[in-house]
């Protein structure tokens, strides 16, 4: 039993083209945004023929065999896999917040806008009301003016 136990826990080779720990992040990351973007309109990247895991080895310059086996020699040891996607995690978690940031950076800017414009349109109604005050006054003047004098 011993002997049948340790056959399938076999180490996989290192590949002679491993992909670096570095780069397997940077792939992983990649896949991870994509796998997202998929998520969420995964039907409009395949109507304009967009293959995301294509784009992801074009864009690293790998093929899928090589990360094929250099995922599965990372996986392999967990500890280290799991270092990995644990940084992998935290630069999702960066951009995250960066994003987050940004929109409400962005909510903020309309905000003021929308207020701007408020105040702008109130002021101008104001002036616009003096305006007319004004003429009405000049208009009562003119009235008792020549009421006076016939």
């Amino acid at each position: 039993m011993l002997v049948l136990g340790c056959i399938g826990n076999d180490k996989p080779k290192r590949p002679t083209n491993l992909i670096s720990k570095a780069d397997m992040e940077t792939i992983l990351y990649d896949l991870y945004i994509i796998n997202g973007a998929k998520g969420v309109n995964g039907k409009l990247l395949e109507n304009n023929g967009f293959l995301p895991e294509t784009y992801i080895l074009e864009k690293h310059g790998i093929d899928s065999l090589q990360f094929a086996t250099s995922n599965d020699y990372y996986a392999f040891d967990t500890e280290q896999y799991k270092g990995i996607i644990e940084n992998v995690k935290a630069k999702l978690e960066q951009k995250k917040g960066q994003l987050e940031a940004l929109e409400k950076e962005k909510a903020e800017v309309a905000k003021r806008k929308r207020d701007s414009l408020r105040k702008k349109g109130k002021k101008k109604q104001d002036s616009i009301r003096k305006v007319m005050e004004k003429q009405k006054d000049t208009a009562k003047y003119k009235l008792q003016e020549l009421s006076i004098d016939n």
